[in-house]
């Protein structure tokens, strides 16, 4: 054959080569594609829970949602449900009552959710709640305090025995062994602490295992023995913040330079007790050193009365 015969067209040989094309053209779609999946859907969820993301999510943004939400008891879910474009950590929350009454616990759920780059999406409740304990703790330090006339007049329309959720003020700052004596005089529990004065909006307020993987270990004892464990809480909490977390506490009502401060100082400028008998709430009123008292809620049990 000279160089200018051209071979015997060979029709199989052709198609075998057409599929081969086929199949390697389309490997390499597929394998482009399953690339692209990777980059589009897989990676963000890695970047996402990469890092100690999820971890910094559950301790910083949950307790941090807990003090946006001082009148609710916040129960926080897994972390965290992660899809390519976001991360949220589920919770649910119900209203606090006065202990002891005959009430059904509502528990709503929501969520915390973070986006692709970790900014935090619109949060729920809030001040956008306004609940009864929120518009009593933004009295305290007011010039103008929740007055004690007022408070001795419906206590004394009450039943001795009936529990009453009540905010405390005091007229100068508590230690929290200062706080212990006094919840030990008029067997009161300082459930909720409130650890600054913020007339016109909510301030700090910490309770007992309000970081859920708090490492301060819980002891049994009465409820007014409590707040130097949930100062000690509150001091852990906050030694775990960065700097970089100052932008994302904004978003919960709160400042890096608030959290800092009111964890160093350690002071009790009131506190909430969800259950005092309104007996004990009638002496602690005629005590000095209680500048106000904030009734929120009363309880009526119907085996009692």
């Amino acid at each position: 054959m000279s160089e200018l015969d051209l071979p015997d067209f060979d029709p199989k040989a052709t198609r075998k080569a057409v599929r081969r094309g086929l199949v390697k053209t389309a490997s390499l779609v597929l394998a482009g594609l399953l690339a692209l999946t990777l980059v589009l859907v897989v990676a963000p969820i890695l970047v996402q829970k990469s890092g100690g993301r999820e971890d910094r999510v559950y301790d910083v943004y949950g307790t941090a949602f807990k003090m946006y939400n001082p009148g609710y008891r916040v129960v926080l879910g897994e972390c965290c449900d992660t899809t390519p474009w976001s991360s949220s950590l589920p919770l649910s929350a119900s209203q606090l009552r006065a202990y002891g009454g005959f009430y059904s616990r509502v528990e709503v759920p929501y969520k915390i959710t973070t986006n692709l780059f970790g900014g935090l999406e619109h949060l729920p409740l809030g001040n956008e709640a306004n609940t009864a304990v929120s518009s009593a703790l933004s009295m305290v330090g007011h010039k103008s305090p929740i007055g004690k006339d007022h408070a001795r007049e419906v206590l004394a329309g009450l039943p001795k025995s009936m529990r009453v959720m009540a905010l405390v003020e005091f007229n100068q700052p508590a230690t929290a062994e200062q706080l212990v004596t006094f919840g030990k005089t008029y067997q009161t529990c300082p459930e909720r602490i409130v650890y600054e004065a913020r007339p016109g909006s909510v301030p700090i307020t910490f309770a007992s295992i309000m970081w859920d993987r708090t490492p301060v270990p819980q002891k049994s004892g009465s409820c007014y023995d409590t707040p130097p464990d949930v100062l000690a809480e509150f001091r852990s909490w906050d030694k775990i913040l960065l700097d970089s977390d100052a932008a994302d506490l904004r978003a919960f009502d709160l400042t890096l330079e608030r959290v800092r401060k009111a964890a160093k100082d350690g002071l009790a400028y009131a506190y909430i007790d969800q259950g005092v008998p309104v007996e004990h709430l009638r002496k602690l009123l005629e005590d000095p050193r209680v500048r106000g008292v904030g009734l929120i809620d009363a309880t009526f049990d119907i085996v009692r009365f």
